[in-house]
């Protein structure tokens, strides 16, 4: 689908959440919107691997506006596959004719949860002390510093304080290679990133992502959150990586699910004429996600960057954007088309 009339596009901000190679569903989002060319982003808020895509897509868009967008995000992505296990590099491979010892199907234990164990028992300081990062060379060859900190589009970027336990905002003039290394850093995986003396972890933690800042610092009203975390899996787990993993995940929806709590309480005091109108923004809330497909992947595949893998999800969000445009993007501007209430605070 792409954008024949010469119609000014409509300014809208974009939420974009992390999930290490989940991310590249958010790339395929990002390539249908870009190539259908009725939106212009204003300001995104990324975390993680949305901070990372964020970061691509303005670098792009400086460069060669859209079709220079779709290129570099393609780019990087292909260099991500390229590099191998860069979101969580640091987890041990698998041995060589190991196997599980006896009773393992009665445990429900694998050979990766065994690994997985054995590495957790063990902090990045131990297993990497000089603090490689295989991602920070990818992302400096495709990010530029120079168009984050000048934009348009806005860009804000969380990290979480370790010593506060606080969400950082980096923008403008803080923009740079090692806030996008803090809001990406798995504390289990990555030593922590060290910034004016603070270290910080990954901003999922504190935002996954943060949409306040898009409602304090941008002009727009229309706001579209790109979701990869799914809020409900149909499974109960049961391996300890299993658990982990999704105790993980569930920390990682709820400070999202605990503003769009208070933004659907606003809203509602909006409506209802309770509170002055002018002083709160009065917003237009949008999403695109695939709860289904994504929610059949297990927290594990976040680490797979296989090539194909990769496209099959680069695909799968391209489909969701694709469905989004033709039922959604008429809202864009006139209502929201995210039921809040329905997606993120009814019983499931």
């Amino acid at each position: 689908m792409s954008n024949t009339n010469a119609v000014e596009p409509l300014a809208i901000d974009l939420a974009l959440q992390g999930g290490g190679s989940h991310g590249a569903f958010t790339w395929g989002v990002l390539d249908a919107l870009l190539e259908d060319g009725s939106l212009r982003f204003s300001g995104i808020s990324g975390t993680s691997a949305g901070a990372l895509n964020a970061a691509v897509l303005a670098t792009g868009l400086a460069r060669g506006g859209n079709a220079g967008a779709r290129e570099a995000l393609h780019a990087f992505w292909a260099d991500v596959a390229r590099a191998g296990r860069c979101f969580g590099a640091l987890q041990p491979p698998a041995l060589p004719g190991w196997t599980a010892p006896a009773g393992v199907p009665a445990w429900g234990w694998t050979p990766a949860d065994w690994l997985g164990s054995w590495a957790r028992s063990f902090s990045p300081y131990q297993l990497n002390p000089f603090g490689l990062n295989p991602l920070r060379d990818v992302v400096a060859r495709h990010v530029d510093v120079a168009a984050l900190q000048s934009g348009p589009p806005a860009l804000f970027v969380i990290a979480t304080a370790v010593h506060t336990g606080q969400p950082r905002v980096f923008t403008g003039a803080a923009l740079t290679l090692d806030a996008l290394m803090a809001s990406t850093c798995l504390p289990h995986l990555f030593r922590a990133v060290e910034i004016d003396g603070e270290p910080y972890w990954d901003g999922g933690y504190v935002g996954n992502p943060a949409l306040w800042p898009l409602i304090y610092e941008t002009p727009e009203a229309d706001l579209l959150l790109v979701k990869i975390d799914p809020l409900k899996r149909p499974a109960t787990p049961r391996t300890a990586l299993a658990i982990a993993d999704r105790v993980s995940e569930i920390g990682f929806n709820s400070a999202l699910v605990g503003e769009m709590r208070a933004i659907a309480f606003v809203q509602r005091l909006l409506a209802e004429e309770r509170i002055e109108r002018g002083r709160y923004k009065e917003l237009r809330l949008h999403m695109i996600a695939d709860e289904g497909e994504l929610a059949t992947l297990d927290a594990a595949s976040k680490l797979d960057t296989r090539a194909s893998f990769l496209e099959s999800l680069f695909g799968m969000g391209r489909a969701a954007a694709q469905r989004w445009l033709a039922g959604h993007r008429a809202d864009v501007g006139v209502r929201s088309s995210l039921d809040i209430e329905a997606t993120f605070l009814a019983p499931r």
